[in-house]
């Protein structure tokens, strides 16, 4: 009664705010639900009215120079792996970061180009416009092999790239605006993590070819990294010198910078901008040696000054793209909700998974129509962002600042880059995924079926690619779901004296069971898969003797077809003990469905059958619940009458 007269007294406190005369709870428009909307569509507004400036506008003008000195190679680099010219990773490191300043809900999160995104892209743009797609002929020669238009490739290339991140931004969107955040509960931490170094894989044998300066194919699809690794090897006695020198001594440098910076974190203002250096430097020493010319090092190349004007994304490739938009946009969310929900339980605020599925969604969508591939959030720049003192999206807003001034101003400096620098960058910032390598070891010794999971997801995306990969990984997380809740633990629960708890008689030696009652556990609600092991648990783990039952529980009845079968709601007081007189002669049987969550109709069916089999039938074994919650007792139908005690005596 106190329950019913609550929650009376909450809907007449709470209706006149939600309902209008003659309705009783009318979808209604207000000043004050239009202001929640547009500050949930806007979460700058929330924050940029009272932003302080002297407290945190230096932090963040800091953060983001350091941010975007990162972001500027990362995007060059990240451009190949996307299998487009070097200027629209710049792009890519440029509009979707202004705009995730109005529209995220992450305030230390720094987006953009990330590896494993701009593989799954090129992996897609390379599937679709192949090098045999534009080989050339010579005019007057006939007997000369064929070569590459790779002006129009790339340009192909560029069309799949923007037209798959329209579609990866409409769903985003249309998954936000739905409220499908919660997708990403199927992609488990193991499933995700293996999956990454899967894709750290496929980056590492992508970028071999850069730094070894052999030319080699481009490989998609399933068994692609075995091809690309022996196209490599085929070619290696072919291996350009110079660009090996260059490259590794880059990796080296960036190795001991990345070493410094975290042995020394704490001790220097700023990480030391190791990837800016290598670019620089490089840059320099091939500009300075003419390497292309005189070495034959593979360089950047042309990169436009200024920015595109908008275009139109080619829809005619809708129907050829939509089912690998769907695995991209579900994986750059999953990365940036991931790291967005870490720095927010670290800084003490919350983000709203829905809301950045909308913000990465207009970041790709709108940005797409300025040529850029999609984009979702990096560990390593989130890390130089926060750890720099980052406070606020202003920091990722001044790193697409300085993005902007190398594209208007200066992008014709990195033009004699070479790609084995590049190459270097790449190879150097997939240490943090390699270390995942870790969780082996650790997930033995924790969970076996988590470790399952990652190793499937690891050898399925290195083997079958990275979408095939995490569509098996998926699946088989699903499948171990069932197979926990189709093998569950079960167990005879004993009361440790002195206190209310209730434990495994096998595992605990001073849990004790009572005298003729045998208290079953299981670990998992009943349903169609499970139902008749947990009968046959029930019977192997209760051993009957013949007894007189000598107490009388208050019941429910659930009318059958061909019988009515009489079920007991049983409370176990804390302190109070049923005492029997006949020793070791079990009278009656609780069910502890304290984890049963649920129960089907089989489910139902079975365990109407137990109070009724020949076993418990013929002693006169009384079975009750203990626990029931009222899901599980609406699947039966009962009227169900609540006793808060059962003392021994009235037993």
């Amino acid at each position: 009664n106190k329950d019913v007269g609550h929650r009376q007294s909450l809907v007449t406190a709470i209706k006149p705010h939600v309902t209008g005369p003659g309705s009783s709870f009318p979808v209604r428009c207000s000043s004050a639900r239009a202001r929640a909307a547009v500050l949930s569509f806007l979460p700058i507004l929330t924050w940029l009215p009272s932003y302080p400036v002297r407290r945190f506008l230096f932090s963040d003008v800091v953060s983001g120079l350091s941010t975007g000195v990162v972001q500027l190679p990362q995007g060059l680099a990240y451009a190949m792996l996307a299998a487009v010219p070097p200027v629209y990773g710049l792009y890519s490191s440029f509009y979707p970061v202004l705009l995730y300043t109005f529209f995220g809900t992450s305030r230390h999160i720094s987006v953009g180009t990330f590896a494993v995104m701009s593989l799954m892209i090129g992996g897609v743009a390379v599937r679709e416009a192949p090098d045999d797609m534009f080989n050339v002929l010579p005019a007057n020669a006939s007997n000369m092999s064929a070569t590459v238009d790779t002006e129009a490739r790339d340009a192909r290339r560029v069309q799949v790239a923007v037209m798959l991140t329209t579609l990866v931004g409409i769903i985003q969107i249309l998954f936000g605006v739905l409220r499908f955040g919660f997708v990403t509960i199927y992609l488990t931490e193991p499933l995700v993590r293996g999956f990454t170094t899967a894709a750290s894989l496929h980056v590492f044998v992508s970028q071999l070819k850069y730094l070894l300066g052999v030319k080699t194919q481009r490989f998609c699809g399933v068994l692609s990294i075995v091809y690309s690794l022996k196209a490599v090897l085929w070619n290696i006695t072919s291996t350009n010198v110079a660009t090996l020198i260059l490259g590794l001594v880059g990796i080296v440098f960036l190795y001991l910078v990345k070493y410094v910076n975290e042995r020394f974190k704490k001790k220097l203002p700023v990480p030391i901008p190791g990837e800016i250096i290598v670019v620089m430097v490089s840059t320099g020493v091939s500009y300075g040696l003419s390497l292309s010319d005189d070495y034959m090092v593979d360089v950047v190349g042309k990169i436009p000054t200024g920015l595109l004007p908008p275009a139109a994304p080619d829809f005619s490739l809708f129907p050829r793209l939509i089912t690998d938009s769907f695995t991209v946009a579900i994986v750059g969310f999953s990365m940036d909700i991931s790291l967005a929900k870490t720095f927010a339980l670290k800084h003490g605020y919350s983000v709203d998974g829905n809301q950045e599925l909308i913000a990465l969604g207009l970041c790709n969508f709108i940005s797409s129509f300025f040529q850029t591939f999609a984009i979702s959030c990096s560990m390593s720049r989130t890390l130089v962002q926060e750890s720099t003192g980052g406070k606020t999206q202003i920091a990722g807003l001044m790193a697409s600042l300085v993005v902007l001034l190398v594209v208007v101003a200066i992008g014709f400096v990195f033009q004699p880059l070479p790609q084995t620098a590049l190459a270097a960058i790449i190879m150097v910032n997939l240490l943090g995924m390699f270390k995942q390598f870790r969780d082996i070891p650790n997930l033995w010794r924790t969970s076996k079926i988590e470790l399952a999971i990652w190793l499937v997801a690891c050898a399925a995306s290195v083997l079958l690619g990275l979408d095939y990969g995490l569509l098996v990984a998926v699946l088989f997380a699903m499948l171990t779901v069932i197979y926990r809740t189709q093998s569950p633990k079960s167990s005879v629960l004993g009361h440790v004296p002195g206190t209310g708890l209730y434990y495994d008689v096998d595992e605990y030696e001073e849990a004790a069971e009572y005298e003729g009652i045998k208290i079953f556990h299981s670990n998992s609600s009943i349903y169609f898969a499970n139902s008749d092991l947990y009968v046959t648990s029930l019977k192997e783990k209760v051993i009957l003797c013949v007894c007189v039952c000598v107490c009388v529980i208050i019941c429910f009845e659930v009318e059958d077809v061909d019988s009515t079968v009489s079920f007991y709601i049983f409370f176990l007081p804390n302190s109070e003990v049923v005492h029997l007189k006949t020793p070791n002669a079990v009278h009656s049987i609780v069910l502890d469905w304290t984890p049963v969550t649920f129960i089907d109709s089989v489910g139902a069916k079975a365990i109407k059958q137990v109070p009724v089999s020949k076993e418990y039938a013929a002693v006169g074994v009384r079975v009750v619940i203990a626990a029931c919650s009222s899901k599980s007792s609406h699947d039966f139908s009962p009227t169900v009458i609540i006793i808060s005690e059962l003392c021994s005596t009235r037993a």
